[in-house]
């Protein structure tokens, strides 16, 4: 068996998370009674299974124990991520059903939210002393959760991704299980690294996973590049994940700076959730080595495909083979398209999903000629040997007098020029094209915005690509709305163009 409890029987003094400030811990055997002592509160507040709880917290320990206690009780757990608003936490609220809510004014909208009578909600200090009161043993009729994350709402409304419940009693995760063992090799004796936000899909899915195999895992409350790699020499960490925006940002870190940590404990860094430019990644395996593993999914688990260091360098660029289910490359129409083609990237596989409340949403997912076949909005291809290779998503692209352009190729190449921190690729209006090529650059030094930097950046653009795809123009944006989870928040740069294009 591999599961907390295991542990807890086991070894119930091993860390099983810790902040990597110090500021917080808790053992396997702590964590085994405070999931119980949460999953009788949750029954005494008349949850049964597949209602849903939520919470809207920076990344800390009480995380943990509510993600435990839900995987107990049968319940839908829904992470809130901190940047939003209140009224965009609200709309999640109602949209999932939450019936409670672990919140505090650590989160910035936390003061200004309106919630009704229908929900419970408490801080982790009133938590804390709630559990207290609970019995410690296991609830009855245990049965297990499953996370209901919603999308990052980079293109519109976050939407809500409802999974099927599983059957039965709490259970081992088998699949990632699977992954982990014998994929990245991971144990017991692993120390994991996470740098990322708790509150999105792959950091929350690794790091209790991670507690699944009993390893100790080390949380940041916030990703700082530097920090980073004093903590991987500090607690010899073995495992971690990462985004390409991370990656970037230890890059350019100075090289005095950059080099000075032991970092030769890394077996494996996991990266995925957005796409990674080639000369990036391979300046990391160059770094750290060939431990780098990639892997592309979702949270609605319709498939997945994975890529070792090994494979990668063979096939600069790729994503891998599907692992859970299989690639499909579709045209407009729903039909296959040969290899080496672009199209519509689809699973065809067994595990459904639903947009919770969205029909149309959910519809617009299913290929139109085999309602099996499942997209997460992305464009790619695969090769001659079913390795897939991404493009861009599906409603980034743009249509500039006729011709489909794909930005991330494009931000892939302005991300490598050494004076450019982030980039983010549009099409503005046109009245000639209808749309036309422009970048938005954060540049590394905040006061490196002028005219004759932008110029140089076209210039550059026009000595990697072909005319057609590079920008006509460049502005500048000291700090590009890029969520901590990697993806680029791109309709909000695109919004500020085309509403002043409407206004006009």
């Amino acid at each position: 068996m591999t599961h907390p409890r295991h542990y807890a029987a086991e070894t119930p003094s091993k860390i099983a998370a810790m902040m990597s400030d110090g500021s917080d811990s808790i053992d396997y055997g702590t964590l085994e009674k405070r999931a119980n002592q949460a999953a009788h509160y949750f029954r005494s507040l008349g949850l049964n299974r597949g209602d849903t709880v939520a919470f809207w917290l920076p990344n800390c320990i009480a995380i943990y124990e509510i993600f435990w206690a839900a995987q107990r009780s049968g319940l839908y757990l829904t992470p809130i991520a901190t940047q939003l608003t209140a009224a965009e936490a609200e709309y999640i609220i109602r949209n999932s059903g939450a019936k409670f809510l672990l919140s505090s004014g650590e989160v910035a909208g936390f003061a200004a939210l309106n919630y009704s009578d229908n929900i419970m909600v408490q801080t982790p200090d009133q938590w804390a002393t709630t559990l207290a009161k609970q019995p410690a043993t296991p609830v009855g009729n245990e049965t297990p959760g499953v996370n209901m994350m919603y999308s990052s709402g980079t293109t519109g409304k976050p939407k809500g991704i409802r999974l099927p419940l599983p059957e039965g009693g709490i259970a081992d995760n088998v699949a990632f299980l699977q992954l982990v063992q014998h994929y990245y090799g991971c144990n017991s004796e692993d120390v994991y690294l996470s740098p990322a936000p708790l509150y999105h899909a792959a950091p929350l899915v690794y790091t209790t996973g991670m507690m699944r195999m009993g390893m100790t895992v080390v949380v940041m409350r916030n990703f700082d590049a530097a920090e980073t790699l004093r903590l991987i020499e500090k607690h010899r960490i073995t495992v971690m994940q990462m985004v390409p925006t991370m990656f970037v940002r230890m890059l350019k870190l100075p090289d005095e700076e950059r080099l000075q940590h032991d970092i030769s404990s890394l077996r494996a860094v996991i990266h995925a959730a957005a796409p990674c430019p080639v000369q990036v990644k391979q300046q990391m395996m160059d770094w750290f080595g060939p431990v780098i593993y990639e892997y592309y999914a979702g949270s609605e688990g319709n498939g997945a495909t994975l890529i070792s260091p090994q494979e990668w360098l063979a096939r600069p660029g790729s994503v891998g083979k599907a692992t859970l289910g299989r690639v499909r490359i579709c045209d407009d129409d729903g039909d296959e398209v040969p290899a080496e083609t672009p199209g519509t990237v689809y699973f065809d596989s067994e595990y459904t999903f639903e947009y919770l409340g969205d029909k149309d949403k959910t519809a617009d997912s299913r290929n139109p000629k085999h309602p099996t076949w499942t997209t997460l909005g992305d464009i790619g291809y695969v090769d001659s040997e079913g390795y897939l290779f991404l493009t861009d998503r599906r409603s980034y692209m743009i249509i500039s007098g006729g011709v489909n352009i794909y930005p991330q190729e494009i931000e892939n190449l302005l991300i490598t020029h050494p004076r450019v921190l982030d980039a983010a690729v549009i099409g503005v209006p046109n009245s000639e094209f209808g749309e036309e090529v422009k970048a938005v650059v954060q540049p590394l030094d905040p006061d490196d915005t002028s005219d004759d930097f932008a110029a140089e950046l076209m210039a550059f653009c026009k000595d990697h690509l072909s005319h057609v795809k590079c920008p006509r123009s460049v502005d500048f944006d000291l700090q590009l709305p890029r969520l901590d989870n990697g993806k680029l928040y791109k309709r909000l740069v695109r919004d500020r163009y085309w509403k002043d294009a409407a206004a006009g």
